[in-house]
């Protein structure tokens, strides 16, 4: 890698980190940088993939006073992001990447639909929960599937799991992002510490992505924070139609 070509790398992931946690789908910034760069796309999805934690862990930090009184449900739901974390990476280094390319961009349509819809399902539906805070056993095998899908990929998974803690969580949609952070770093996290041992990993390439999503990640959340509901959720849903533009142009 070359000093500019750093310098790029570099730009793609404070761009990542801010992004991602707003709202997810930074690896849509660094991943195509990467592969710019002439890294093999396996080797710049699994660098990127650990690149991108230190920048979870910063966007976290930057929404601590929304995770406050979250703890039991982050737990639980978060060993459905671990487990599914674990089944994408390996689903990633054992089967072709054509087996996602007409999933991938429907299931981040769909989220999409969730995330404006939500206002309307949470009127509609909250005479209906039995347990509005804590979801359900339908909410767990939605954040396994993210889990899945953000350990084989990861691009906009953000936009899935706000779309699914939104419909099935009553709760404001600054602290569903919060939880939303929380549970992409368990996802990033595990796929990160997998692919560390069984996959091709540049550690430059790391680097200086880790650099760039740190920096990222702390502005994005202090920024995200701010945000009124419907603002975060317009940004939201444009970060998912760009992100199923890219993904159906470049063909996953």
């Amino acid at each position: 890698m070359t000093p500019w070509e750093a310098v790029a790398v570099l730009a793609a992931g404070i761009g990542a980190g801010a992004i991602n946690a707003v709202v997810g789908s930074g690896s849509l910034i660094t991943f195509p940088t990467l592969l710019a760069m002439g890294y093999p796309p396996v080797v710049a999805n699994v660098s990127n993939n650990v690149g991108l934690v230190p920048g979870g862990v910063t966007g976290v930090l930057g929404y601590r006073r929304e995770l406050d009184g979250q703890g039991r449900r982050l737990l639980r739901f978060g060993t459905a992001s671990v487990l599914g974390s674990l089944i994408g990476g390996l689903l990633l280094l054992l089967l072709p990447e054509t087996a996602f390319r007409i999933i991938v961009p429907v299931l981040i349509g769909l989220a999409c639909v969730l995330v404006v819809a939500q206002p309307a399902l949470n009127r509609r539906l909250a005479d209906r929960r039995k347990n509005p805070h804590h979801g359900g056993p339908l909410l767990w095998l939605g954040i396994l599937g993210a889990g899945m899908y953000g350990g084989y990929f990861g691009a906009a998974q953000g936009v899935v799991l706000i779309g699914l803690l939104g419909v099935f969580l009553d709760d404001g949609l600054q602290r569903i992002n919060a939880a939303k952070n929380v549970l992409s770093l368990l996802v990033n996290t595990t796929a990160a510490v997998l692919f560390v041992f069984i996959a091709p990993v540049d550690w430059t390439a790391v680097a200086v992505v880790a650099a760039g999503t740190t920096i990222g990640g702390y502005v994005g959340a202090r920024v995200a924070r701010r945000l009124p509901p419907p603002v975060l959720r317009a940004f939201i849903v444009t970060v998912g139609v760009v992100a199923i533009v890219m993904l159906v142009r470049e063909g996953v």
